[in-house]
């Protein structure tokens, strides 16, 4: 699978003791059939990647969170831009 520059990328860990590697495709070196790609990992470090066959995997993406109720949501502002708390 050949991948976009600003795609999300997990990698298999390389080794038991590690959970996966995340990143975001910085730059495409090489195109299909063989892809290099340039890849800036969640660590803040950046690497030359040519993935084996099924290694590197698009991130699922995020769900946004539902949005809560804060005391901010609970005051509304006037037309001259001062703040009161909705009655309730």
């Amino acid at each position: 699978m050949a991948f976009e520059v600003g795609t999300a990328v997990l990698t298999q860990a390389g080794s038991t003791s590690k959970g996966p590697r995340a990143g975001v495709i910085e730059e495409v070196l090489r195109g299909d059939p063989s892809p290099r790609y340039r890849v800036r990992w969640d660590d803040g470090h950046e690497s030359v990647l040519t993935p084996a066959d099924g290694a590197l995997k698009a991130a699922p993406r995020r769900r946004r969170p539902a949005a809560r109720t804060t005391a901010a949501a609970k005051s509304r502002t006037t037309a001259k831009g001062r703040t009161t708390a909705k009655k309730r």
